[in-house]
């Protein structure tokens, strides 16, 4: 069992020519007793963006604080605080922060998916 506070946590800085001000908090994982799979926060500064990419795993999301997109296939949805969405297998998608503060968002992995 645990019990924290993100702001007690540090960010990792996602090291990809592909992101652009993108930062992730793990806050539940395998270390913490969560076998299967990683609770993230990921942090878009403005102008922030994910990498375009897709793999064989989902991802399930909640929009914590900010405005954005979420580009699914070819289409780009918008974003704010209380949107959710489930990014199936093996679909090209990227999140981007289209406003002037943080888009915050959890992030839902299998534990093959946590880089």
């Amino acid at each position: 069992m645990i019990v924290g506070n993100f702001n007690d946590l540090t960010a990792s800085k996602i090291m990809s020519d592909a992101a652009k001000n993108a930062a992730m908090k793990v806050l539940v994982s395998p270390t913490e007793g969560w076998e299967d799979h990683v609770m993230r926060v990921v942090e878009l500064e403005a102008e922030g963006f994910s990498p375009k990419h897709q793999h064989d795993w989902p991802h399930i999301n909640y929009v914590i604080e900010g405005e954005g997109t979420l580009l699914i296939e070819d289409t780009l949805h918008p974003l704010k605080a209380g949107s959710y969405a489930f990014v199936p297998p093996n679909t090209l998608h990227q999140f981007s922060n289209t406003g002037s503060t943080p888009l915050k968002f959890i992030c839902i992995v299998p534990v093959r998916g946590h880089q």
